[in-house]
C-alpha cells in the first residue's frame, strides 16, 4: 500500500515524469498526466509513442520504473490511449 494521498503524490510524479520526457521527445514523442487515484497514476503518450510498437516497453520499464524509483515500489502506471474520454472517477 502506498502511504501517501493522490495530492502529496502529484508533485513528485510531476517532477518524475520530467525526467523521462526529454527520452520520449528524443524519439518524436511525449506525455502528459491525466491524474493520479489510489496511487495509479494515467498518462497518455503523445505524438510518436502514441501506437508505437514500444509504447508498452516505455510505459513499464521507462516511466513506470522512474516513477518506482523515485516515489515509491507499488506505483503503477496506466496509458489511456489518445482519443479515449478519460474520467478518473470512473476508475
Amino acid at each position: 500500500m502506498i502511504p501517501f494521498s493522490d495530492e502529496e503524490l502529484l508533485p513528485a510524479v510531476e517532477k518524475s515524469l520530467e525526467k523521462v520526457k526529454p527520452m520520449l521527445a528524443l524519439d518524436g514523442g511525449g506525455l502528459t498526466l491525466l491524474g493520479i487515484k489510489n496511487g495509479k497514476v494515467f498518462v497518455q503518450l503523445q505524438g510518436a509513442c502514441h501506437g508505437c510498437a514500444s509504447a508498452s516497453q516505455t510505459l513499464k520499464y521507462g516511466i513506470e520504473r522512474q516513477l518506482r524509483i523515485d516515489i515509491h515500489p507499488e506505483i503503477e502506471v496506466i496509458s489511456i490511449p489518445l482519443g479515449t474520454e478519460f474520467d478518473i472517477e470512473a476508475f
